[in-house]
């Protein structure tokens, strides 16, 4: 299926954005603008971001939609991972950074430890934090060390509508554990921001789309971000139709009526883009 004008992006390489790479490249860090094949990394890198992917670039699911190398045994940490990520934030001078991971159902605690260390780390450099957390399996005890982190907030996909759920995600994922998740973070503090995203275009239907926002809302989510899906690979599920950037700013008006704090829709947001205009 051919892609609509709208979604058609230049991937400049101006002189930031091959700084950043540089950057990111010398210090061994991976990125999930380059592992999940982000339309928006030189818009990003241009200016001067990047959302980091630690825990390395392997996940030992294997969700239809996601471009990220699976296996059933993620890479060893890197016990400077940490470091690195906030040295490289300094060097950016970045006022809020992302961190995200892929899912490490091979380690003790899911990487939660590893996951807790790297927001401290930004944090001591003086940067706001995104976490952008996979489930952990639900374990209160790992999103304990998340919270305990203080990150500024804690994101959580949703991914798909319910009935979507067993298409496009991992069996050990689901709609009700990533509501939980939301629901359990807001349970250890209740005043940490939450935030979660929707992809649209895989074949969900308006009132699918309604009910997401409502169960998330009912999980006390803040922030919401929807964006197009655009295939990223050959095996990857296909695209089912391209919302038009109209329908996109309808959604973002009915969930800013029925009560997100602030939300970004349209068809190439992503997760974490623009993620310090949320704060």
């Amino acid at each position: 299926m051919p892609k609509p004008a709208w979604l058609k992006v230049k991937i400049g390489a101006g002189t930031e954005f091959k700084r950043v790479r540089n950057a990111l490249h010398a210090g061994s860090l991976h990125t999930v603008c380059e592992e999940a094949l982000c339309p928006n990394r030189a818009e990003c890198w241009n200016s001067g971001t990047a959302t980091f992917l630690i825990l390395g670039p392997v996940c030992t699911r294997n969700c239809l939609f996601c471009a990220v190398q699976s296996a059933r045994q993620g890479q060893e940490l890197d016990s400077r991972e940490p470091e690195k990520i906030a040295q490289t934030v300094k060097e950016f001078g970045l006022s809020c950074a992302v961190l995200t991971s892929v899912d490490r159902d091979d380690l003790p605690d899911f990487g939660s430890g590893h996951f807790g260390r790297c927001i401290r780390a930004v944090k001591q450099v003086g940067a706001r934090v995104e976490a952008l957390i996979p489930d952990f399996q639900g374990s209160y005890k790992c999103l304990r060390k998340i919270v305990e982190a203080e990150p500024d907030a804690v994101g959580h996909n949703l991914e798909v509508v319910e009935r979507l759920q067993s298409t496009a995600r991992d069996a050990r994922a689901s709609y009700k554990q990533s509501l939980d998740v939301l629901r359990k973070v807001k349970k250890l503090n209740p005043n940490i921001l939450t935030k979660s995203s929707i992809m649209l275009g895989l074949g969900e239907k308006r009132e699918e789309i309604l009910k997401a926002m409502d169960d998330l809302l009912n999980a006390k989510v803040d922030f919401l971000t929807m964006g197009q899906y655009l295939q990223p690979t050959k095996q990857a599920l296909p695209v089912v139709r391209f919302i038009k950037p109209v329908q996109f700013e309808e959604y973002k008006k009915i969930a800013l009526k029925k009560g997100f704090k602030k939300v970004l829709a349209g068809p190439l947001v992503r997760s974490s883009y623009k993620a310090a205009e949320l704060f």
